[in-house]
């Protein structure tokens, strides 16, 4: 069974920066792109970045670019997203996850695999 545990949440005033981890331990892990979403109090679970196996390709939301960055170390089995300029609106519970495609995906049904979630608490 895949496990996926994310850390490096917490609290942090706007304009701060945090960097999330997902530990996996997937023996496929190095052949498969892998997401991050978040979910807000209230509102649907949405897509943030993916990065390709390769690290080659990266997507990310338009509400993130600039100032998040998904990278990963596949020696490691671990995933990461750079989250720097934060804003109050970054607030919110953040997902990692394992695709099912080797394309990037942004939609939640394209994964197959989620971590329980770490939080992101942003203060004005």
């Amino acid at each position: 069974q895949v496990q996926l545990v994310e850390s490096g949440g917490g609290l942090v005033q706007a304009g701060g920066s945090l960097r999330l981890s997902c530990a996996t331990s997937t023996l496929t892990f190095s052949s498969t792109a892998m997401g991050w979403f978040r979910q807000a109090p209230g509102k649907e679970r949405e897509f943030v970045a993916a990065i390709s196996w390769s690290s080659k390709t990266t997507n990310y939301a338009d509400s993130v670019k600039g100032r998040f960055t998904i990278s990963r170390d596949n020696a490691k089995n671990t995933v990461y997203l750079q989250m720097n300029s934060l804003k109050p609106e970054d607030t919110a519970v953040y997902y990692c996850a394992r695709s099912r495609f080797g394309t990037l995906q942004i939609e939640t049904r394209a994964y197959d695999a989620w971590g329980q979630g770490t939080q992101v608490t942003v203060s004005s």
